[in-house]
């Protein structure tokens, strides 16, 4: 067994669900959990965690379950982890809080891809999953709904947001999510009756005076036009002092920044600018591709035609290029154990530089006397390498670094002037990437 690492940088949209249930801690931990876990069992149909992790991973049982949170107790609060390794995956985190603390069961539950839930049965399944626990432990708020959307509503999540402490105690409706329940303490201060003609998918009033309230049948499509018309509706139906145009405005400007955008990047760096895009958060991702769209580099400037070459001012010309070398296998040394491809010294090899670069954020998380002294001279004599063995390219060696170039066709390039602009900070990674240098060489080595 074996459980994907990251699951929190995601790169698709999930269904995320945030539920707090009070439990009785006086009753035994098997007793209270064994309702949860055979509601879980009952409806998490295809996406069935099949992985515990405590303070070690085992195949899921509701024994494992226990032994588990056993092993990660610390008198308080104890928590693991269930997961579904296989498409879709589960990434859920069960927590339970102890006294002296307000007992509490704490469920976080992401399921991945939220297009698994275009069907309106296994919707209802998912609804049925979290009226039953809210039936069984008690809620004060719990809410389901795309991550991405959740993501760029920014409302508070249980009280743990910045603008909202726990002690509020979700005092009003800050938002209306695909699937919501309401505690009954917040449906009587809505009104029991308001909250119940709220015009939506499903309401319902549990057995404990909570309200469940679906907005829309399938939650895969909570961007569409209808699904947040439903959503704006039930959202101003709870917050009469809310204008409806102004919250349905606020949810289709989010439809449109969760839109699918097609990368339309410089084609020189579409390699690069999609592992750019790969590493932002899902909720982020298609107006980071828009933005990159739209980004061009500037031309690269670090040339001069052939005949303004400067003319090699060193003694011995092999010694000097020896020591570019020298200087390029400094690199090497640095990257190969996260860039593979550095030993071959060739185009994709760049590439994968100036991703690592940009992702370590290099230029401001090391000390500047280092990249200046140590970082730039390599990096520099690397690019210089990766044209002479890729493009015929000669050293015209030169004393001072930053003059030394590399004949290619009918232009002498300056590796060591590319690589301090490269270096000054993230943003320049891109904008002065190797990849482009490169490969604008290429083109005009004829």
């Amino acid at each position: 067994m074996k459980v994907l690492e990251g699951y929190g940088a995601s790169k698709e949209d999930s269904l995320w669900l945030g539920f707090e249930g009070a439990f009785d801690s006086r009753a035994s931990r098997e007793i209270e959990l064994e309702a949860f876990l055979q509601v879980l069992e009952t409806y998490s149909d295809g996406w069935m965690p099949d992985v515990v992790k405590g303070k070690r991973q085992r195949k899921y049982t509701r024994a494992a379950v226990l032994k588990a949170l056993e092993e990660r107790g610390n008198g308080r609060y104890t928590h693991c982890g269930l997961y579904h390794a296989r498409w879709p995956t589960l990434d859920m985190s069960l927590g339970l809080y102890l006294p002296p603390l307000l007992p509490r069961l704490d469920v976080i539950l992401q399921v991945k891809p939220l297009s698994f839930f275009e069907e309106a049965e296994r919707c209802r399944q998912f609804m049925e999953m979290v009226r039953a626990w809210a039936c069984r432990y008690p809620v004060t708020y719990a809410r389901a709904h795309s991550s991405d959307d959740a993501e760029l509503a920014g409302s508070p999540r249980f009280g743990r947001d910045e603008k909202t402490s726990r002690k509020d105690g979700f005092d009003k409706v800050y938002e209306v999510f695909w699937l919501n329940v309401f505690g009954p303490r917040l449906v009587e201060t809505v009104g029991r009756e308001r909250m119940l003609s709220t015009p939506a998918h499903r309401v319902e009033e549990l057995p404990n005076g909570a309200i469940l309230l679906v907005t829309w049948p399938t939650v895969a499509d909570f961007a569409s036009k209808e699904a947040r018309l439903a959503q704006a509706r039930a959202h101003a139906h709870l917050r009469p002092d809310l204008d409806f145009d102004t919250v349905l405005r606020t949810l289709q400007e989010r439809s449109a920044m969760l839109a699918t955008v097609e990368p339309r990047f410089h084609p020189d760096l579409a390699p690069l600018l999609s592992h750019v895009v790969d590493r932002a958060a899902s909720h982020e991702r298609q107006r980071r591709i828009a933005e990159l769209n739209a980004w061009q580099p500037p031309e690269p400037e670090e040339w001069r035609p052939a005949d303004s070459a400067l003319p090699p001012d060193v003694e011995d010309l092999e010694r000097a290029r020896d020591h570019y070398s020298t200087l390029a296998e400094h690199l090497v040394a640095l990257l190969h154990s996260e860039v593979p491809s550095v030993f071959e010294a060739t185009p994709e090899s760049l590439t994968e530089a100036d991703f690592y670069f940009w992702r370590e954020e290099f230029p401001t998380s090391r000390l500047r006397e280092a990249i200046d002294e140590h970082a730039v001279p390599a990096i520099g004599a690397y690019l210089g390498e990766v044209l002479v063995r890729n493009l015929g390219g000669r050293w015209i060696p030169r004393q001072k670094l930053e003059e030394a170039q590399v004949l290619v066709g009918n232009r002498v390039w300056y590796p060591f002037a590319r690589a301090r602009q490269y270096m000054r900070s993230r943003q320049a990674l891109l904008d002065y990437s190797l990849t482009l240098f490169y490969r604008v060489a290429e083109r005009h080595q004829g």
